[in-house]
């Protein structure tokens, strides 16, 4: 879809706007570093605060950020790690800071440098990312929601019933910004007679895709908790979020492993079977034994339409041995003859599951009728 054309009132509207903006920041940052017209010290930046540390953003809210110190020290590493600390050692430090408006977006997940104070401090650097999570803000724009993670959990649960798309949505959104993913198929405790097929074949299709697929449930029983202890290996010296859904039980799950936590928990819906959001504030989490969460309510839903169709065939990870063997190098892999996707399809060496996603997520992002 092309961009409308702005009128010169528009544009002047505009550019207004952002200068009113950028004042406004402007006299946030002076606020904050504390600068008079002629750079004399004034406000919380300069000596009430205490020298440059590494930090790591744990919540966002709003214009501030609470960030907790590293035990790493400031030194020349220029992306330290975090430190997976077990809930025996020493309690970091935690502190509600500002930030410095040219640091662009802090999100949670971000390694920071950042100054003590009293009551609040300042982040003044930001570390380079590892990885981004990012989806498109309701003006069109992408969002990065969450920052330095290495994995994705996709939860799935017999009730409400999965669907092959939203979890290859999630799929093709981890494998675009090379985040490792996997599936947890919660409540184990609700498979029944009429939906233990389907679950059956979730289960052999991301298998045989080698995907790691974990089975688990909140309720306590021993095959339960073979598959929990599954989940915390799996989460171990990791940083991860959880997507899904609502109502599969990501917070159910979290309460797990997070013993003292306790997360809201929302119910399912009689009327619809779906659950309704319990989580408001992106927010950074420990477990006990190692490993760390992001849980934020818009890492729950990615839209792709912003991913072009090649990205989104580049998603399909047994896809991609067959790109660029088409018959034309201008291939859409539609109806072309001499398509080898749709070759490898009829081979089988696609399923009729995967290449339905495939095509319905193409059609939905290029806006095909």
């Amino acid at each position: 879809m092309s961009k409308r054309k702005l009128s010169r009132r528009q544009a002047w509207r505009i550019e207004k706007i952002q200068q009113e903006r950028s004042a406004r920041a402007a006299k946030r940052d002076a606020q904050i570093m504390g600068e008079d017209s002629k750079g004399k010290a004034t406000g919380i930046e300069g000596s009430q605060l205490g020298p440059e540390q590494l930090g790591l953003i744990i919540a966002h809210y709003g214009t501030q950020v609470e960030v907790e110190s590293l035990s790493t020290k400031l030194n020349n590493e220029v992306n330290a790690k975090i430190p997976n600390e077990s809930a025996s050692e020493k309690t970091p430090q935690r502190r509600r800071c500002h930030f410095r408006t040219n640091l662009g977006s802090l999100v949670t997940g971000d390694r920071v440098v950042w100054r003590d104070g009293d009551p609040t401090g300042v982040v003044v650097a930001i570390q380079p990312r590892d990885s981004e999570l990012s989806r498109p803000d309701p003006y069109g724009e992408l969002k990065t929601i969450a920052a330095n993670i290495d994995r994705v959990l996709i939860v799935i649960a017999p009730i409400p019933k999965p669907h092959t798309q939203l979890v290859d949505r999630y799929l093709v959104a981890a494998e675009s910004v090379g985040i490792q993913p996997a599936l947890v198929i919660n409540k184990m405790d609700l498979v029944n007679e009429e939906n233990q097929a389907t679950i059956d074949d979730f289960i052999q299709l991301y298998r045989h895709l080698n995907y790691e697929v974990i089975t688990a449930s909140t309720v306590s029983e021993e095959s339960d908790d073979e598959g929990l202890q599954s989940l915390k290996q799996f989460l171990a010296t990791h940083t991860s979020v959880f997507v899904g859904q609502s109502g599969v039980g990501k917070s159910s799950l979290i309460n797990c492993l997070i013993p003292d936590l306790n997360l809201q928990v929302g119910a399912i819906s009689d009327y619809n079977q779906k659950g309704t959001h319990t989580t408001t504030t992106a927010q950074l989490f420990h477990f006990p034994d190692g490993g760390h969460l992001i849980d934020s309510p818009g890492i729950r839903e990615f839209g792709l339409w912003h991913m072009d169709a090649e990205e989104i065939l580049y998603g399909f990870t047994e896809l991609r041995p067959f790109i660029g063997h088409c018959k034309f190098r201008d291939c859409k892999h539609r109806q072309e003859p001499g398509c080898a996707i749709h070759q490898a399809h009829e081979d089988g060496h696609i399923s009729d599951y995967r290449m339905a996603s495939y095509e319905a997520l193409r059609a939905s992002s290029s806006g095909e009728n």
